[in-house]
């Protein structure tokens, strides 16, 4: 039966080490450096932070609010640039057809007309 005490108040503990570490951040850095005779071949340097969503943007830290892996909104964005961009490439290609070709220009009225 104290067992199950002893338990419960370690659970209630470590939920509050989480809720601190969370709500205060917490920052772990480290560097690894590899060299042979004193020539540095490769440095790896390790940040991590760890943190609320809230308290990271209280620090400025919002870089997955970019990532179109992370965010609908910069994948609907990219979409719209991207039509934006096609468009004035059509709108450019019908300019020139229609200054190059009367007969382009005769095939551009009738295909505005089917739509």
């Amino acid at each position: 039966m104290s067992e199950q005490i002893t338990h419960s108040i370690q659970s209630t503990n470590l939920a509050d080490i989480l809720e601190r570490v969370l709500d205060k951040g917490i920052v772990i850095a480290g560097d690894i450096q590899i060299k042979l005779a004193d020539v540095e071949l490769l440095t790896i340097k390790i940040r991590l932070l760890i943190a609320s969503v809230d308290k990271a943007q209280q620090m400025g830290i919002n870089w997955w609010e970019k990532d179109s892996y992370l965010s609908t909104n910069v994948k609907k964005d990219a979409l719209e640039k991207e039509n934006e961009r096609l468009e004035k490439t059509i709108d450019f290609l019908k300019s020139r057809l229609k200054r190059d070709s009367p007969k382009a220009a005769k095939l551009e009225k009738k295909t505005t007309k089917r739509k």
